[in-house]
């Protein structure tokens, strides 16, 4: 970052799911320090509005884009960094905050903004799905249902999440993939394929507690399903991180992955739901965003 202050822009979705983003101005007025930063708030509008806006602060030469919300407004905000010289901050407002809970970044704003105060910049991985950007994790099957829906249901947090998992899960069947991973070929059956950029899957679970955000490579998570009966004593696991030593859980890390599927459009980015094709391409691109982190 250059200049005397800093020159930061906070982009600050209003429908994010906890909604703490209210009190961000009160607190960025009490809290960020004035002495570093000179700084603008301004509020997304629409869907991709985020990606907009931080493509055109890192054109003009901002040090600092923050994103005020859940892991979908990171996503925008990243998508319009990456490659940049502008650094990316965030203040976790959404419901499942998984980026900022890899990073540990405070959930408490006024802790995140400690953070922003600090401007420690670490470089991290993002990838594609089918050319579109993601940061933390993608995925199709299951948990690509349960996020479309997810964004349809009226009430945000972790208990309607919980409840439409719950709903959801019984009558799922897993289904048939194929995957070509770095060259090789696996055929799998799976409740659900995860590309893993981070440990953190949203409100602190984790399916895999060994991925990391600066290796060069995405950690593809092949889950089968659990039977039913056994759920209530797996599931803890997802919460401290050792659901990835079950024999449900495969794990391969790669660069590229092509995967194909015989049925079923539904994919996720960062939580958010997607439509896409039966094929669909993964690539890495190391180190290509710059993130404030503790």
């Amino acid at each position: 970052m250059k200049g005397e202050k800093y020159q930061a822009l906070f982009i600050v979705n209003p429908v994010s799911g906890a909604g703490k983003q209210g009190r961000v101005e009160k607190l960025l007025s009490d809290k960020l320090d004035h002495q570093r930063y000179d700084y603008r708030v301004v509020y997304t509008e629409k869907p991709g509005h985020a990606t907009e806006l931080s493509r055109m602060a890192a054109a003009e030469g901002m040090d600092v884009v923050v994103a005020v919300g859940g892991d979908g407004t990171v996503n925008e905000t990243a998508a319009g960094l990456i490659g940049s010289a502008t650094a990316m901050g965030i203040l976790p407002a959404g419901s499942g905050n998984g980026l900022s809970r890899h990073l540990h970044i405070p959930m408490r704003l006024s802790g995140a903004i400690a953070v922003i105060n600090r401007a420690k910049i670490v470089k991290i991985d993002t990838a594609t799905l089918n050319d579109q950007v993601f940061v933390n994790v993608a995925g199709v099957g299951f948990d690509a249902l349960v996020a479309r829906k997810f964004a349809k249901a009226g009430k945000r947090g972790f208990a309607t999440y919980f409840r439409i998992t719950a709903n959801a899960y019984k009558g799922y069947k897993p289904r048939k993939y194929v995957l070509t991973i770095d060259g090789k070929e696996y055929k799998r059956r799976a409740l659900f394929v995860s590309f893993a950029n981070s440990s953190q899957f949203g409100n602190n679970t984790s399916v895999d507690s060994n991925a990391s955000l600066d290796d060069g490579l995405i950690d593809v998570c092949i889950v089968g399903k659990i039977p039913f009966w056994k759920t209530g004593f797996l599931a803890p696991l997802l919460f401290i991180g050792k659901f990835d030593q079950t024999r449900y859980v495969e794990i391969i890390r790669a660069k590229e992955v092509q995967l194909i599927r015989k049925k079923g459009k539904n994919a996720h980015l960062d939580g958010d739901p997607k439509k896409m094709g039966k094929a669909l391409t993964m690539k890495i691109n190391p180190l290509s965003l710059k993130v404030i982190a503790p």
